[in-house]
C-alpha cells in the first residue's frame, strides 16, 4: 500500500510539474467527476408531460373603438438546440449576435383579425413561412399593425394591412432590437421611426484570448453601493462587443419605402417620436462604461432632433449613475425621466430629485417635474412638486391630469388630480400600496388624435375605474366603477360573481357601457366576451368572442379550494388547495406538496388580505405545483407567507420565526380539513421560495423533503441588500446570517434538491450560490442533488429542461415524501431546534 500510494503521489507531482500546476484542478475533480449522473435530460410521466407539451392559449390585443380584436397564438417551448444559439452577455443585456436581438423572446407564430361584431376570424395573410413574430404594435389610427420578424441572420420590420388582412415587408434595412422596442410608430400612420443596424458597420470585433493588459478599477472615496448585477462587462474585449451591438441608426421608415436617416449612429436606448410626429426624443449610452452596473445606467446623452433629421436641442447628458444610494426609494440626481406629454403636440417632462437622489436625506419635496414646450428654446417651467417619489403622470385634456407619487419605505401611495392650465394639484387617494381591498383600479384611456393613450373623460367629469384583481374580503372579484372627479366619489357599475371568476380587460366604449372581459370557471378554460354594463333586464349582457379550447383536458376533474386560516400570531392566511380528481376524505389524508413565495409588508392588517379566487380557472403551469394534484398529492399551492414589521421594526427581523409559524398552519389547516398528512409534507419554491425552503428545512422539521429552484443562499453575496431588505450587511450582519441557509448548513437534516440554470442572469441568483450550499450540505453528511440546467436562465424555457425539472421533481417527492417512512418522521414547531 504504501509503494503504490508513493507512485501515486510521484506521478501526480511529475504531471504537475510538466503542465507547469494547470492539471491540478482537473486532479482534484475527478473523484467527483466520476459519481455524476450522466443519463441524459429525462421525461416525467404523462400527466406531467404533457404539460409542457400542450400549445400556448393565445393572446389578444384589442383596438381602442373596440372594432378588431387582434389574436396572437404564441410558440410553443423552445428545444435546448434553440436555446443553445449562441448569446452574448453584455452590461446586463442578452444579445442574439447573429441577428441583433435579445437572446430569448418568446415569439407569436400566428396572427388573426376578428371583428368583434361578427364571428368569422380572418388569419393574416403574407406571414413568412415560419413567423417568429414580436413587438406587435397597432398604428395610431389602428388601420395597421407593425411587428418584428426575427430570423437567423437579421430583425425585418414587416406591416399588415387591416382591412385587406395582409402583411408585407417594409424595408430591407435590419432592425437592431439589442436595447429592446426598435420601432415606434409616428402619428401620421404613414411612417415609423426605427433603430436600424449601420449598414456600414463592418465585422463585428474578434475576441482576443491575448489580454492587452490588467483590468482595473478604483474607486477614490465615493460610495457605490450597487447591487450584485449579472452579466457585467468584464475586460476591454466586452466593452468593444457592446458598443459594436449596441449601436443603431435611427432612421424614419416610410411606407412608401422612403428612408431618412436621423442622427448619427450611437449606442441608442430609445427613440421616440413626439405626438404630432414633428420631433424625436432619442436617448443615446455613451461612455466610459462601468463593470459595476448595467447599461441602463451608463451614461446617457438625451437629445431632441427634428423629424427631418436636424438636431434641435441637448436636453441633458447624465453622468455614470454608479453612486446612487442603495434602496427602492433612491434615485439618480440629475434629471431624469425624459418623456412626450400624451395630450399635447410637443411637449417634454422631466423629473428631477431634491434630495440627491438619497432617501435618508430630510426634505419636504422630492421631486420636482419640469415642462419643455417645442421650440425647446425657452427656460424649462415647473410644473409639479412631489412629498414622494414621482412615479408619472397619466394625462388627460387642457384641464386634468392624474400625477401619482410612491415611497416604498412607508408603502404610502399617493394619487392627485392635477390642472394643467394651472398646475394646481388636488389629493384624490392617499393610501398604502399594500392595501388591496383599497386599490381603486386603473383610470379608463382612449387615443386621443395623436393616437396616444390618455384619460378618457366622460362629459359629465367622470371616468371609469377598471380594477382586474378586486381583492376583497371573499377572494378576488374583479369590477369596473366610475370616479367623479369633482366629488371625488366612486360608484360601483359591475362586479365578478360567484361562480365565475370575470376580469375586465379594456373599456371598448364608456359612454355606451361595452366592455370586453375574460370569463373563466374552475373548469372552463379563459375565452373573451363582451358585456354590455348598461344592458336592460332580462337581455343577456354577454356576447362570446373566443373559443379556446379546454388546454389540458387530462387534468379536468382536479378539485380546488380556497382557505383562510390564522397564524399563531393572529395574522390571516390564505392559500388554494388542489386534490386530485375523483379524490373523497373518506380516502383518508394525503401526501402533501407546499408551494409559496414569502412577501414583506408593513402591516399585519394588509399582510392578512385573502388573495386569489376559488372560480379561476385550474389553469397548472410546468414551473408551478398544481400539477402535482394529478400525480396523488395534496397540493398548498401560493401559501401565504407574510413576513411584517410593522412601525420602525423591520420584517427580516423575525423572518425565521414568521416563515415557521405560516408554514405550520397550512400544514394544521391542511390536518384539519382531514387531507394532509402531516408525516408526508414535502416544500418548495423557486427564487426567493427556494431560499425560503432551504430555511424552512433549516429551521423546522415540519417537512420530508424539500425542492430549491434558482435560489439565493449566501446572503454575504447579496451585501447591499436583497429582495425588500434595505439594509446593508453591515448594518445588520445577524440578520444576513441567521437568513441565510449556508450559515447553517450543519442544521440541515431534510432532503434537499437543488436545481439552477446554468445561465441565471436575475440579481443575487447567481449559479454559484447552489454550487457552494449543495458544497456545504454534502460536507455535512446531508442529503441533497443539485441539478444544473445547461443554458436556461432564472426562469425555464426549453422543452427538454422542463420536462427533465419534473422528472427530478417527481421522483424526489415520490422517493421522500409519498412512499416516506411514517415511523421515522419527528413532528415539532421548534425553530432553530436541532432534528
Amino acid at each position: 500500500m504504501q509503494r503504490k500510494s508513493y507512485f501515486i503521489d510521484s506521478m501526480k507531482r511529475l504531471l504537475l510539474q510538466r503542465a507547469g500546476w494547470f492539471l491540478l484542478p482537473a486532479l482534484l475533480s475527478a473523484p467527483a467527476l466520476q459519481a455524476q449522473d450522466a443519463a441524459g435530460y429525462q421525461t416525467p410521466p404523462k400527466a406531467l408531460a404533457d404539460l409542457v407539451n400542450v400549445p400556448p392559449t393565445p393572446t389578444v390585443s384589442v383596438t381602442s373603438k373596440g372594432d378588431y380584436l387582434l389574436i396572437m397564438e404564441r410558440a410553443a417551448n423552445p428545444t435546448i438546440a434553440e436555446l443553445s444559439q449562441p448569446e452574448l452577455r453584455l452590461a446586463g443585456l442578452r444579445i442574439n449576435p447573429a441577428n441583433n436581438g435579445p437572446s430569448r423572446v418568446s415569439y407569436i407564430n400566428g396572427l388573426t383579425l376578428k371583428k368583434l361584431s361578427g364571428k368569422d376570424e380572418v388569419a393574416i395573410k403574407g406571414l413568412p413561412a415560419e413567423p417568429r413574430i414580436s413587438y406587435v404594435q397597432w398604428s395610431p389610427d389602428e388601420t395597421q399593425i407593425a411587428f418584428a420578424q426575427s430570423t437567423d441572420s437579421k430583425i425585418e420590420l414587416y406591416v399588415a394591412d387591416v382591412a385587406s388582412a395582409t402583411a408585407r415587408r417594409v424595408t430591407n434595412l435590419a432592425l437592431n432590437a439589442a436595447y429592446g422596442v426598435p420601432f415606434r410608430w409616428v402619428s401620421d400612420s404613414k411612417s415609423l421611426v426605427a433603430k436600424t443596424v449601420p449598414t456600414r458597420r463592418g465585422p463585428a470585433p474578434a475576441e482576443s484570448r491575448v489580454p492587452t493588459g490588467p483590468t482595473v478599477q478604483e474607486n477614490q472615496g465615493t460610495k457605490a453601493q450597487a447591487a450584485t448585477y449579472q452579466d457585467m462587462l468584464k475586460n476591454p474585449s466586452d466593452e468593444k462587443l457592446f458598443e459594436y451591438y449596441a449601436t443603431a441608426q435611427v432612421v424614419r421608415l416610410g411606407l412608401d419605402g422612403t428612408v431618412q436617416a436621423i442622427g448619427q449612429p450611437g449606442m441608442v436606448q430609445d427613440a421616440a417620436p413626439s405626438p404630432d410626429g414633428r420631433f424625436v426624443l432619442i436617448e443615446t449610452s455613451h461612455r466610459p462604461f462601468s463593470y459595476l452596473v448595467p447599461a441602463y445606467r451608463f451614461p446617457l446623452k438625451s437629445e431632441v432632433y427634428a423629424i427631418n433629421g436636424t438636431l434641435l436641442k441637448t436636453l441633458h447628458n447624465s453622468p455614470l449613475q454608479e453612486n446612487i444610494p442603495w434602496g427602492p426609494d433612491a434615485v439618480q440626481t440629475g434629471p431624469r425621466s425624459y418623456e412626450w406629454r400624451a395630450d399635447v403636440p410637443a411637449t417634454i417632462t422631466y423629473v428631477e430629485a431634491q434630495d440627491g437622489g438619497d432617501p435618508k436625506r430630510k426634505v419636504e419635496v422630492r421631486d420636482k417635474v419640469y415642462m419643455l414646450e417645442a421650440p425647446f428654446t425657452a427656460q424649462p417651467k415647473e410644473i409639479y412638486a412631489a412629498a414622494n417619489r414621482f412615479t408619472g403622470f397619466e394625462w388627460g385634456n387642457e384641464t386634468t391630469a392624474i400625477a401619482t407619487e410612491r415611497w416604498y419605505q412607508t408603502r404610502k401611495s399617493v394619487t392627485r388630480i392635477v390642472n394643467p392650465a394651472t398646475w394646481q394639484a388636488t389629493p384624490l387617494f392617499d393610501r398604502s400600496s399594500e392595501d388591496r381591498y383599497g386599490n381603486p383600479g386603473q383610470f379608463d384611456t382612449r387615443k386621443n388624435q395623436f393616437g396616444r393613450e390618455v384619460l378618457n373623460i366622460l362629459p359629465n367629469n367622470e371616468i371609469l375605474m377598471v380594477n382586474a384583481t378586486g381583492a376583497s374580503p371573499d377572494g378576488d372579484r374583479p369590477f369596473v366603477s366610475v370616479l367623479n372627479l369633482s366629488t371625488k366619489q366612486t360608484r360601483p357599475l359591475w362586479r365578478s360573481e360567484a361562480p365565475v371568476f370575470e376580469r375586465p380587460i379594456a373599456v371598448l366604449d364608456a359612454a355606451k357601457g361595452l366592455i370586453l372581459t375574460t370569463r373563466e370557471t374552475q373548469e372552463e378554460n379563459p375565452n373573451y366576451y363582451v358585456r354590455n354594463l348598461n344592458a336592460k333586464k332580462k337581455t343577456n349582457p354577454l356576447t362570446q368572442v373566443t373559443s379556446f379550447p379546454h388546454p389540458y383536458p387530462q387534468l379536468k376533474g382536479i378539485q380546488k379550494q380556497q382557505l383562510r386560516y390564522k397564524r399563531n400570531d393572529g395574522v390571516d392566511l390564505t392559500a388554494t388547495l388542489y386534490l386530485p380528481a375523483g379524490y373523497k376524505k373518506e380516502n383518508g389524508p394525503l401526501p402533501t406538496f407546499l408551494w409559496a413565495y414569502p412577501a414583506e409588508f408593513k402591516s399585519k392588517d394588509a399582510a392578512g388580505q385573502v388573495a386569489g379566487s376559488p372560480y379561476q380557472f385550474n389553469r397548472v403551469y410546468p414551473m408551478g405545483a398544481a400539477i402535482f394534484a394529478a400525480m396523488g398529492y395534496a397540493v398548498l399551492d401560493n401559501a401565504a407567507i407574510p413576513i411584517v414589521g410593522e412601525g420602525d421594526k423591520e420584517p427580516n427581523d423575525t423572518y425565521v420565526e414568521q416563515l415557521v409559524a405560516s408554514a405550520k398552519a397550512a400544514i394544521d389547516e391542511g390536518v384539519r380539513l382531514g387531507v394532509v398528512d402531516p408525516s408526508r409534507v414535502g416544500v418548495g419554491g423557486h427564487s426567493y421560495g427556494a431560499f425560503m425552503t432551504a430555511n424552512l428545512l433549516s429551521h423546522s422539521n415540519l417537512f420530508r423533503a424539500g425542492i430549491a429552484r434558482s435560489g439565493a443562499y449566501n446572503r454575504t453575496l447579496t451585501p447591499f441588500g436583497f429582495q425588500n431588505e434595505q439594509r446593508t450587511y453591515w448594518q445588520a450582519p445577524e440578520v444576513y446570517n441567521r437568513m441565510s441557509p449556508f450559515m447553517n448548513a450543519d442544521k440541515m437534516k431534510t432532503p434537499l434538491l437543488l436545481v439552477h440554470g446554468e445561465a441565471d442572469n436575475n440579481t443575487g441568483t447567481y449559479p454559484i450560490q447552489s454550487e457552494r450550499y449543495y458544497n456545504a450540505l454534502k460536507g455535512f453528511g446531508a442529503t441533497t442533488r443539485l441539478v444544473f440546467l445547461p443554458y436556461e436562465s432564472h426562469g425555464y424555457t426549453a422543452k427538454e429542461s422542463l420536462l427533465h425539472m419534473l422528472w427530478e421533481m417527481n421522483g424526489w417527492l415520490d422517493k421522500y415524501v409519498k412512499n416516506a417512512d411514517a415511523s421515522t418522521t419527528t413532528k415539532t414547531s421548534t425553530v432553530g431546534g436541532s432534528k
